[in-house]
């Protein structure tokens, strides 16, 4: 749908230019914009971040990661080559 809107122009012109660094469309960026002020995404909750382990201890997820767990050994290792 078309429709016209009026912006004043240093709030126009601020608007162009972010959506030319973004390599986006003036009406890309609006639509983004309205989205995120009418269509709020709910933060997450303490359970999307943790989970509670066999022992009943939080464990904190890490999305991406890949590493090793870091566990009590890893960390007294570390200490020792950094000689804390």
């Amino acid at each position: 749908m078309k429709t016209t809107l009026d912006l004043p122009d240093d709030l126009l012109i601020e608007a162009k230019a972010t959506a030319a660094r973004r390599r986006m469309t003036l009406r890309e960026l609006v639509t983004r914009a309205l989205e995120r002020d009418l269509r709020p995404v709910p933060p997450p909750t303490a359970e999307e971040h943790f989970t509670i382990d066999e022992d009943g201890w939080p464990v904190f997820e890490r999305k991406g990661y890949t590493g090793p767990p870091v566990t009590n050994e890893l960390v007294n290792r570390l200490r020792e080559q950094e000689g804390i």
